[in-house]
């Protein structure tokens, strides 16, 4: 190993990732200076710190390089295509060219790049060709590349750990294909972002492949058994023959968060075994790789500090939705989310939402809100009984009425957890934000549903929460002008 200066320049590409974004943290954490480059930095700048420079550029663009590039001693290249509606390997192969010659031109000393397992021998899938194509472009520029082969990556919110987390809570019986039964080695995140973190500390002349994975050689059955056993659910597995990738892709497009060309794609893969067979990584990285039950342990684990740190307008704006929109899916949960503006100032618009509850009312329908604490009342839940602690102030751990405090930003945003008897989880939340001369407001409201019966009761009941949720933000917008203007906003 060797050592470089806490001065390096290091930059980051694909720092909106699953895996950019978490080693972005890490590479604060372990005290280097980096920029990131992003098509649009706006989306960026919220999640870095005050010390992290964000560029504008674009891989398929070459002339938005050089600048990124300039005095940077290591680059992580985290670029993909695969959720492009064009030809992504094409897409890949050019960004990758137009990076590494921007890298050379600069100086820039190594290259990281994350790609896929998968041998040359035997077919591979365009997915895994195009990830081998990708590291071969960026080795054509004549920069030194380490390159990390990896195979399923399992943490909270990947793509893997929430199509595995969907199938299993949804499905108690699942039809499975051949391809549910391909060897793979499945890699904790935390493992994969330690490997990424080492890669620069490398010496020189040890730059190349790396195939890295998990302790252990498992399937995507095993997977799927793993997680069933850990969160104590019973599933049956029936193999079937007639499942083709593009049939299995509209299935997953149906009952799980990943839409089908996507899915297309990752299924397409996973027909691939994707196992090391080479193990220098393991004698050139001071790492050893966790094994599976403890990756999906610690997936599980921080699931629920990840979600509560999430912001769901960001992922509705990334997701180029319009401001109001009654419906969507975030991994496995399903999320109603609206806004509106008021002309009032953001203080006064959270003044309002701390009003919420107990004696002052729900912003709309307080009957409908009366007759669902009875109802939870009936079947053994805590209903409305509670209240609120005080009619104009919340803290975090306080109840209003079948809800409780679960975060709270002041003249930010409010985090309300249910607590009333659901085949699920729910979260209701707002938040405000200066705009113009006025402020927005946005109301969230979240559903985690465990299994059939969470579906079943979220569609069966969601005409009606959509009249109360779009009651509601009218509600909080008045509620907002009437305080802003002094009026009182007690409600019975």
């Amino acid at each position: 190993m060797t050592t470089i200066s806490a001065k390096s320049l290091i930059l980051l590409t694909g720092a909106t990732g699953y895996v950019g974004g978490r080693l972005l943290k890490a590479l604060h954490a372990a005290g280097y200076t980096v920029r990131c480059v992003a098509r649009r930095p706006e989306f960026l700048a919220s999640r870095v710190g005050p010390d992290t420079e964000i560029v504008k550029g674009d891989c398929l663009d070459a002339a938005s390089l050089p600048s990124a590039c300039a005095g940077v001693h290591t680059a992580y290249y985290l670029v993909h295509s695969m959720g492009s509606t064009g030809d992504f390997t094409e897409q890949d192969r050019i960004a990758a060219t137009n990076f590494g010659r921007a890298a050379r031109a600069a100086g820039v000393q190594r290259i990281i790049y994350l790609g896929g397992l998968g041998g040359a021998e035997g077919q591979l899938s365009t997915h895994l060709r195009s990830r081998h194509e990708t590291g071969e472009a960026l080795r054509a520029s004549g920069v030194p590349v380490v390159e990390l082969r990896a195979s399923i990556v399992l943490g909270s919110g990947s793509l893997s750990f929430e199509l595995i987390r969907a199938l299993v809570e949804r499905l108690p019986v699942m039809l499975c294909p051949r391809w549910v039964r391909t060897p793979a080695q499945p890699i904790a995140i935390e493992d994969l972002l330690n490997y990424l973190l080492a890669a620069i500390e490398l010496a020189r002349g040890h730059d190349g492949i790396f195939e890295i994975g998990g302790a252990d050689r498992v399937s995507y059955a095993d997977i799927m058994n793993e997680y069933a056993r850990q969160r104590g659910l019973r599933r049956l597995m029936i193999p079937v023959p007639f499942l083709t990738p593009r049939l299995s892709s509209l299935w997953l497009g149906l009952t799980t968060p990943v839409y089908a060309r996507i899915g297309r794609k990752l299924i397409e893969s996973v027909e691939n075994e994707t196992t090391v067979h080479d193990d220098r990584a393991l004698q050139v990285f001071p790492i050893h790789p966790m094994g599976l039950p403890q990756a999906i342990q610690r997936a599980m684990l921080n699931e629920d500090q990840e979600y509560a740190a999430t912001r769901w307008s960001d992922a509705i704006s990334s997701a180029g939705l319009p401001p109001s929109w009654g419906g969507m899916r975030f991994g496995t949960r399903l999320v109603d989310s609206r806004a509106v503006r008021v002309p009032v100032t953001p203080a006064a618009a959270f003044a309002a939402i701390q009003r919420i509850g107990g004696a002052n009312g729900w912003f709309y329908g307080n009957w409908l809100w009366r007759l669902r604490g009875f109802i939870d009342l009936l079947f053994g839940g805590v209903g409305m009984r509670r209240g609120r602690r005080h009619p104009q102030e919340l803290a975090v751990g306080d109840t209003v009425d079948f809800w409780r405090v679960e975060s709270s930003e002041p003249d930010r945003r409010l985090r309300l957890v249910a607590e009333m008897k659901l085949p699920g989880r729910a979260w209701l939340e707002f938040e405000v934000e200066p705009d113009g001369d006025g402020t927005m407001i946005r109301q969230t409201a979240v559903f985690d549903p465990i299994g059939l019966l969470g579906l079943l009761y979220w569609y069966a009941v969601y005409p009606l929460h959509g009249r109360v949720f779009a009651g509601m933000l009218r509600g909080a917008a008045v509620r907002a002008t009437e305080l802003h203007d002094g009026k009182h906003l007690s409600r019975s």
